[in-house]
């Protein structure tokens, strides 16, 4: 009996009993793991129960709505009640009801506050009752641009793995703007990024983009040092620069294959502490410091907390290296709040004051460069990434801890090139304290996220429908799918992509839902579409036309192989030798199944007109001016490389899709190997730290190169 009661609480909380796999089977989920998921949650209140269950109100904490539509709220009892709905605009409406609210239909656009008050006989006995009422557009943001037709393209690139003259050994965002620049010049419309989220100071090599400390602030790692103005007029801080140990600390850095974290951070840190005197000598009344102040002021809560966290994790990592996260720190300083924390506060502010000038200055730094996409007439310009979570034990965690079920941890089920499923280390936020705070935290997020940028990638856009769950201590096989309210956030998202002017693309790999597939494309969320997975039931490769418009095409992504590593199958060799294939013979498939689809890529080329039958011979690539910085230091090829006709070919064939966008990857530009991430590893391999096997200098330079983006610049102009 308590078992099937259980199983009812877990039902109506949005945990799933079953789901359909990779393979296309129907999977059961057992009792047990979804039980500890709604104890994880650590609530009763399911996602599509109303608030008043608990709080026997009239009506919800929050509706959202969809502008023009009629929608009807029905009322608990037959009471007579005024209504009063006071817009963001200041403007008011009101009426009378009973029985049901009918909302008017001309309400504006934004978060307004619906009252609803009900008189006894006795006036003194009067009771009110508020709630949040949003109002949303049926679409996200199009630039005028898209909407009129016209194809885009533009690069997609992992910050850190840029190189060039003037970095410190990571791509910064004065990298950033140069290559916004020449881009730009090429024809290109953006340049997509990864996520820029806070890591951690204190522990650098913590360094993935996908398990960030705060999704709020920025990585402060990407601050490009040289154009810091404090910088550049500090005494102490240019003597520091030119000693001989410096400089030859920054070429070690510069000149590393792989990104060295701890050098790199060391080095701005120090850099940045002899500079931040510099800016404290400022007047109150010069612009710089007037900016500071406002950045400060309009971070509130949120932004203080972030230094706070910085300013102390710094002080105890450097106690003891165990440190990690608040989760192991010393008891009395696990909240936020506390009076610990409050006292660290009071006897640090000028450490505090520092983290908050460094996020000010990457803040600063990442406008700079929008600013500069602008000037440079690029359409989109950049668009960010939003990772699908935080790590346990990061700043957002620690200031929001009631939002975020720490006994679990998402990823993904089991599927062909990851069979043992993932488990991404992410706690997830749960639906129904998130309805609770009227979505406020979601709101926030894509607030947050769509500052100095012209689009947002959503990375794991099905999270807005449902998330796979692993219980704490579970391998990731044993989760479980967790929905949420998809409808709302869906109209959450739309609202701020209007507001912000900011396109909205939702990154659909995987195993996608057919139930959320017509929601994103209803509500104006371009789709993800990677050439590696576009083919039809014959195993044929999709003929340009065949793409949506209202979606991105890519080659391939950070987590998958480059195109030569694809080429070569360098991600099955690579994930057999950390064992991410235990199963043989299903290794052997994949290898058997990789040969059909070069085979099938081939005739796709030739077919369409892309590679002739005397180019599809795979040939080592023509010297280039790059040829000697593209060897790579992994073992020798056991497939031969693939032809520069091939590797254009496929640049063409998806530049002239009917994708409105085009990302492509700097590394298939250089013909590189290595991927930059191995899904599902963490210390098997060193990943998000690969660079780029050139300066962005020497690559701009490259003639091949230039010639193949003037090739997809054109092919981007023709209407198909």
């Amino acid at each position: 009996m308590e078992n099937k009661c259980l199983d009812d609480l877990a039902t109506e909380a949005g945990i799933t009993s079953e789901y359909i796999n990779a393979y296309g089977k129907l999977q059961a989920i057992p009792a047990e793991i979804r039980h500890r998921i709604l104890e994880a949650m650590n609530t009763d209140i399911p996602v599509n129960r109303p608030v008043s269950h608990i709080l026997t109100s009239s009506i919800p904490n929050v509706k959202v709505i969809t502008q023009g539509q009629t929608v009807t709220l029905p009322l608990n009892d037959a009471n007579s009640y005024q209504w009063q709905i006071y817009t963001e605009q200041e403007e008011t409406f009101r009426g009378h009801c009973q029985y049901q609210l009918t909302l008017p239909t001309n309400l504006p656009l934004g978060y307004h506050t619906l009252t609803l008050s009900t008189r006894t006989e006795q006036d003194s006995n009067s009771q009110q009752q508020s709630m949040q009422l949003i109002v949303a557009p049926e679409r996200c943001y199009e630039p005028e641009i898209l909407i009129n037709g016209e194809k885009l393209w533009g690069a997609c690139v992992q910050l850190y793995t840029l190189r060039s003259e003037n970095n410190w050994g990571i791509g910064d965002f004065g990298d950033l703007r140069y290559m916004l620049q020449e881009l730009a010049q090429r024809g290109g419309a953006f340049i997509g990024l990864n996520p820029l989220h806070a890591i951690y100071p204190a522990m650098p090599e913590n360094a993935s983009p996908y398990s960030p400390s705060s999704r709020h602030w920025l990585n402060i790692v990407y601050i490009a040092v040289n154009q810091v103005e404090d910088f550049k007029h500090s005494a102490e801080a240019q003597i520091w620069w030119q000693l001989p140990e410096t400089q030859l600390k920054l070429q070690q850095a510069r000149q590393a294959e792989w990104v060295d974290y701890t050098t790199v951070m060391t080095l701005k840190m120090s850099a940045l502490r002899l500079a931040y005197p510099q800016f404290k000598s400022r007047p109150d009344d010069d612009p710089q410091y007037i900016a500071f102040q406002q950045f400060v002021n309009k971070g509130g809560k949120n932004l203080y907390s972030q230094a706070a966290y910085d300013a102390l994790h710094h002080k105890l990592h450097g106690e003891n290296n165990t440190y990690w996260g608040w989760p192991v720190w010393p008891e009395k300083y696990r909240e936020f709040d506390s009076d610990a924390v409050k006292e660290f506060c009071h006897s640090y502010p000028q450490e505090i004051d520092f983290f908050l000038w460094l996020q000010w200055l990457a803040d600063s730094q990442l406008a700079e460069c929008f600013t500069a996409s602008q000037t440079n007439q690029m359409p989109i310009g950049i668009y960010r990434d939003l990772a699908v979570g935080v790590a346990q034990g990061g700043s957002e965690t620690w200031c929001n801890r009631n939002i975020y079920c720490t006994k679990a941890s998402v990823g993904a089920p089991p599927d062909i090139l990851g069979p043992l499923g993932q488990d991404w280390g992410l706690p997830p936020m749960n639906p129904h304290v998130l309805k609770i705070q009227a979505y406020q935290p979601f709101i926030e997020l894509l607030r947050s996220n769509m500052r100095h940028c012209g689009a947002l990638r959503i990375d794991h856009v099905m999270a807005l429908l449902r998330l796979w769950w692993i219980p704490q201590g579970e391998t990731a096989d044993k989760g479980v799918y967790v929905h949420y309210p998809v409808d709302d956030l869906l109209a959450i998202l739309a609202l701020e992509s209007q507001r912000n002017h900011c396109l909205v693309i939702g990154e659909d790999l995987g195993i996608v839902p057919e139930e959320i597939i017509d929601k994103l494309r209803d509500r104006g969320v371009y789709s993800y579409k990677v050439f590696y997975f576009e083919r039809n039931e014959r195993g044929k490769y999709r003929s340009p036309d065949e793409y949506p418009i209202q979606a991105m095409a890519t080659i391939t992504t950070h987590d998958l192989p480059t195109l030569r590593g694809f080429w070569q199958n360098r991600d099955l060799t690579l994930g057999e030798s950390i064992g991410l294939y235990p199963d043989k013979a299903l290794l052997a498939e994949l290898y058997a199944e990789r040969r059909h689809c070069k085979q099938a890529l081939l005739d796709g080329l030739i077919r369409h007109g892309y590679l002739s039958e005397s180019d599809k011979s795979p040939q080592e690539p023509k010297e280039s001016t790059l040829s000697a910085l593209q060897q790579t230091t992994l073992p020798e090829q056991t497939e031969p490389p693939m032809s520069v006709a091939i590797n254009q070919g496929v640049h063409c064939y998806t530049a002239h899709s009917n994708c409105a966008l085009l990302g492509l990857q700097p590394e298939d530009w250089l013909d590189m190997t290595q991927p930059v991430n191995i899904p599902g590893t963490t210390e098997e391999y060193p990943n998000w730290r690969r660079k780029l096997t050139v300066t962005l200098e020497a690559m701009f330079a490259d003639a091949h190169i230039n010639q193949l983006l003037q090739t997809v610049s054109e092919h981007r102009k023709q209407v198909l």
